[in-house]
């Protein structure tokens, strides 16, 4: 399989478009198995109740909003790296996916911090920098949207992400680097995780359901942008007298 073949935005729009009803297919399964397992299988904890139960959402969009920054980061290297029209169409492809996780994670962490700690929010180091992620998303895709000129838009999209790329990491570490309401991992690579075998295995279905959702609606937003950067190109004007 010649990967380069599908850096051209023909190519890659056709494989696109058959990826995505195994994504999505997927990612509809891996979900109602992950909440099935997470609200009827796993158990109740025995200091937070059936409050903890909000961790099977909020886990994985925390997790989901920190990663696909970090992947728009990487496609933004290769694009100012080699200059690929693709690599930048994936950030952008990404960076309304990345805001949603980060607004649910924020949004679920307030509804699981009003009875754990009695207060929807505080300015703890990790809600704060997670915050500071959500502006991040929100400030990129206003530049985007502020710029007429795409190409412009795209390095200084991509310079802004590059920069912004060292708040993941105080996201990660805030809770070993300074004293913290928000509690520790659970999941360490390093040591056996500190929950039941079914509490894992519910947030990692649901972790994965996140993933393939993320792949299947990118690829969707990617294509509608393949679309309106090449739409004077004769392939793309043969699909529009085909629709």
């Amino acid at each position: 399989m010649n990967l380069y073949h599908y850096a051209a935005p023909a190519a890659f729009y056709g494989l696109a478009g058959r990826l995505i009803p195994w994504f999505a297919w997927g990612a509809a399964l891996f979900a109602a198995a992950g909440l099935y397992i997470s609200f009827f299988v796993a158990p109740t904890d025995f200091q937070q109740g059936e409050a903890y139960r909000i961790i099977f959402i909020h886990v994985p969009a925390a997790w989901m909003s920190m990663f696909i920054y970090m992947v728009m980061a990487f496609w933004c290297a290769i694009g100012l790296a080699f200059n690929t029209r693709l690599s930048f169409l994936m950030a952008r492809a990404l960076a309304p996916t990345g805001a949603l996780f980060c607004f649910l994670a924020l949004w679920t962490g307030a509804l699981w911090g009003k009875p754990m700690w009695g207060a929807w929010w505080v300015w703890d180091a990790r809600l704060t920098s997670e915050l500071i992620l959500l502006f991040l998303y929100v400030g990129i895709m206003a530049l985007w949207a502020a710029i007429d000129d795409p190409k412009r838009g795209d390095r200084a999209g991509a310079l802004l992400i590059l920069v912004g790329a060292i708040n993941v990491p105080i996201i990660y570490f805030s809770v070993k680097w300074w004293n913290t309401l928000h509690q520790g991992s659970s999941i360490n690579l390093m040591q056996a995780p500190s929950m039941a075998a079914t509490m894992l295995i519910g947030m990692l279905v649901m972790a994965i359901a996140a993933w393939l959702y993320t792949i299947a609606v990118a690829l969707v937003r990617a294509r509608g942008l393949v679309l309106a950067r090449e739409r004077h190109t004769e392939w793309v004007q043969k699909i529009i007298k085909e629709a």
